[in-house]
């Protein structure tokens, strides 16, 4: 994959910003590695905040991304009315969230936690043209450039200690400081995201503060239950024992595919997950592995079902579909509309991480969902793997600063590449005709603290065969990203 010579430009002004600031920053950083701003620590400063036993917190962020893609070469796009190419002309996009969190301790091991969220967001090409690796994971089906406001979680966590050794947890969004045994038993309930409790990894799952493409924030293929907005309603249990937890949950799916509404007949449709973890040390370094299981029960289409339906019928095509649909005018392909009932689907993933040494550690995600059926709640993934580095700024002297290096690619079954090769649609790509490759990207990104709370990301990304389709690109996004912490 060949790198654009626009990121020489990226780079240039990189080293620009670091030389401006280095002197300044170095003087405002502080000796603990803990001293970031907050609400919360300015109280207890003041000792009118008990950090280290909490009955209640309130914390805050910011972030504002904006990306940029150059026109890229394409031989068709919207093939015959099929509406969902990345277009080739050059676009910018962005987001801007707000989210506030608040935690109280309602009884002992009882806590309940409130995060109201907005949202401003301009797409690149509608959300339309990209599979497993959309340039910006703040990206939302439902957004729009005028400010939405929703609560994104309301939930109730309630801990059991077992037994095991007793250590600290630290204050931070969504968690109140205090203490935890080894072994416990872990009950969540209410709204909330999947990937708040399921698949986490230190190295890629925080994009607010790591890579900017969704590719790293979770498995690609891993078609977790989620509205319009990646939230849901269900119940999680963790039962940890030493280094060992077992993870298991039920949440509800949206009531049609990628839409916002949620559908609560939780024992008709569902979303289950499993999750098993390990943490280890292998050479004295800190690593974790996870086995992540999911099957989940929705109203959804299979691919070759609704091949089968147009070609014993052409009138049942995706221009004449009255029910739920994505609005294609190609009267030549068929639809997932006419076939969607009760169906199942499965995936296995795996999730690594392993510090090196102290500052630099690696990554790697892999998954494989059966592709029999349409994306319902995530992106346009059957299998999906991602790799990366992460490295902390102290190996050159900036202790808050970040690198990061990424490569992800994905791929869609064979009756998906049909269907899409036929000119068929579903929630996020279709170009009216398929020469399938791999989806895959690079995603390239430095971190750089300017104040204590106060981050700017710059980020470089490569994205080859957007679609699956090696008729189109590859494609380059630029993006820069400032976050706040408060």
């Amino acid at each position: 994959m060949r790198l654009s010579p626009l990121i020489a430009n990226v780079l240039v002004a990189l080293i620009v910003m670091l030389n401006s600031v280095d002197t300044q920053a170095e003087q405002q950083q502080p000796d603990s590695e803990d001293e970031d701003f907050s609400f919360m620590q300015l109280l207890a400063d003041h000792d009118l905040h008990e950090m280290g036993d909490e009955r209640w917190n309130a914390y805050g962020q910011a972030t504002y991304i904006s990306s940029w893609k150059p026109a890229f070469p394409a031989q068709y796009t919207n093939l015959n009315g099929t509406p969902h190419s990345l277009l080739p002309n050059a676009e910018r996009s962005f987001t801007g969230t707000v989210t506030a969190y608040f935690g109280l301790k309602a009884w002992p091991g009882g806590e309940i936690y409130l995060a109201p969220e907005m949202i401003s967001e301009l797409p690149l090409s509608d959300l339309k043209g990209l599979g497993g690796s959309i340039q910006n994971f703040e990206l939302q089906k439902s957004g729009s450039v005028s400010a939405t406001w929703y609560k994104s979680r309301f939930y109730l966590k309630q801990t059991f200690n077992l037994d095991g050794d007793s250590h600290s947890v630290s204050s931070g969004p969504m968690q109140l400081a205090g203490t935890a045994e080894s072994r416990r038993l872990v009950v969540t309930g209410g709204n909330l995201s999947v990937l708040d409790v399921f698949d986490k990894n230190s190295y890629a799952a925080d994009l607010r503060q790591q890579f900017l493409n969704m590719a790293f924030l979770t498995n690609a293929a891993y078609d977790f239950a989620a509205d319009a907005r990646g939230y849901s309603v269900g119940l999680a249990a963790e039962y940890y024992f030493d280094d060992w937890t077992f993870r298991l949950g039920r949440f509800a799916t949206p009531q049609n595919p990628n839409d916002l509404p949620l559908d609560f007949r939780l024992l008709k449709y569902y979303g289950d997950q499993a999750e098993l973890e390990h943490r280890h040390e292998l050479f004295k370094q800190p690593g974790a592995v996870r086995l992540l299981a999911y099957r989940n029960r929705e109203r959804m289409g299979r691919w070759d079902e609704a091949i089968a339906a147009y070609q014993a019928n052409p009138a049942q095509n995706a221009a004449s579909c009255t029910a739920f649909n994505y609005g294609s005018a190609n009267s030549n392909a068929p639809d997932l509309c006419w076939v969607r009932k009760a169906n199942v689907k499965m995936g296995v993933g795996i999730n690594l991480e392993q510090q090196l040494f102290e500052g630099v550690g690696v990554f790697l995600r892999g998954m494989y969902s059966d592709g029999k059926t349409e994306v319902y709640s995530f992106t346009s993934a059957d299998r999906s793997l991602s790799i990366g580095t992460l490295i902390n700024g102290d190996n050159w002297g900036r202790h808050y600063d970040a690198l990061g290096l990424g490569y992800a690619s994905s791929w869609i079954s064979s009756g998906h590449a049909d269907y899409l090769r036929l000119g068929g649609i579903d929630g996020f790509i279709g170009d009216g005709n398929l020469r399938y490759r791999p989806e895959q990207v690079v995603d390239i990104y430095y971190k750089l603290r300017l104040l204590p709370s106060a981050w700017m990301t710059l980020d470089y990304q490569h994205i080859a065969n957007p679609a699956y389709n090696a008729d189109r690109g590859p494609v380059d996004v630029y993006g820069i990203r400032a976050h706040f912490e408060f």
